[in-house]
């Protein structure tokens, strides 16, 4: 089980743990239109990019910067991951300009935060996702990045460059 880190205090994350060249779970989350989105589809590459809520400015800046470094990626499907609710999630993009990625929802079942191992467990932030970023290829997960700090980054760069290296996507 893997664990994050807020002001110097450990926390748990729920679920088992996955790591590279795992099977991805298959799951259905809904969009910010409450449309069903398949993770982890037979045949498609996902960059999943998990975020405790938009609603923060860590995350909401994050969103953004995902929306304009990787939304030009082709054949990738770019999702954002929150348990923000589905009108909530609307609202920011339409606010943000965030449009040229997928925004999906967690909050009804949590199958994403058990299945990939980033529901925060026991502490303020219970029922929140850890920040993290996967990419999955024909269900396998190819790319793993767990934020460890709660208000950390995701480090693009580092994404960047396995997108860069394995797929030839440029750099930015």
């Amino acid at each position: 089980m893997a664990s994050i880190i807020y002001k110097d205090q450990e926390i748990a994350l729920i679920g088992d743990e996955l790591e590279v060249g795992d099977n991805a779970p298959r799951i259905t989350l809904r969009t910010k239109n409450l449309a069903p989105v398949e993770i982890a589809p037979p045949g498609k590459t996902q960059i999943l990019l998990s975020f405790p809520s938009l609603d923060t400015q860590v995350c909401s800046k994050q969103a953004k910067e995902t929306n304009k470094r990787l939304a030009s990626m082709k054949n990738i499907e770019v999702i954002i991951i929150s348990m923000d609710l589905p009108f909530a999630m609307d609202r920011f993009c339409a606010t943000e300009g965030v449009d040229d990625i997928i925004v999906a929802s967690d909050f009804a079942f949590k199958d994403f935060g058990t299945n990939y191992g980033v529901l925060i467990g026991d502490s303020i932030f219970a029922g929140l996702l850890a920040r993290a970023a996967f990419v999955v290829k024909d269900g396998k997960i190819v790319y793993k990045q767990l934020v460890e700090e709660l208000m950390g980054k995701i480090d693009f760069k580092d994404l960047e460059l396995f997108m860069h290296k394995n797929y030839g996507y440029p750099l930015n």
